[in-house]
């Protein structure tokens, strides 16, 4: 008796998810009728209508802004140690993904 399958996976990033998305379609298994997929960065390939892929987007632009801010904090002497922010990601939800 062959394991069973998991039910959900958690790809690295869009290009991965996507990849996996072209391995399942491939074999003969439905997204998201017996595997849902879940990429990270929601890329533009994410959006792309025939891929449609539920992804874990962050705030860019927040995060940018904090780089350049702590470093240039560094670059002028300022203690950034212990100094943590933590940017909540948000899940985008398309049609990969179902209930189990």
């Amino acid at each position: 008796m062959a394991s069973p399958r998991p039910t959900a996976v958690l790809a690295f990033n869009d290009q991965c998810a996507a990849g996996l998305l072209d391995v399942f379609l491939r074999s003969g298994i439905p997204v998201p009728g017996q595997v849902s997929v879940v990429g990270f960065d929601d890329s533009r390939l994410a959006r792309l209508p025939h891929i449609n892929l539920t992804t874990v987007g962050q705030d860019i632009p927040r995060l940018a802004d904090l780089a350049v801010v702590r470093a240039l904090a560094r670059l002028e002497g300022q203690n950034t140690s212990g100094r943590e922010t933590v940017i909540a990601p948000h899940l985008v939800i398309r049609g990969t993904t179902a209930a189990p």
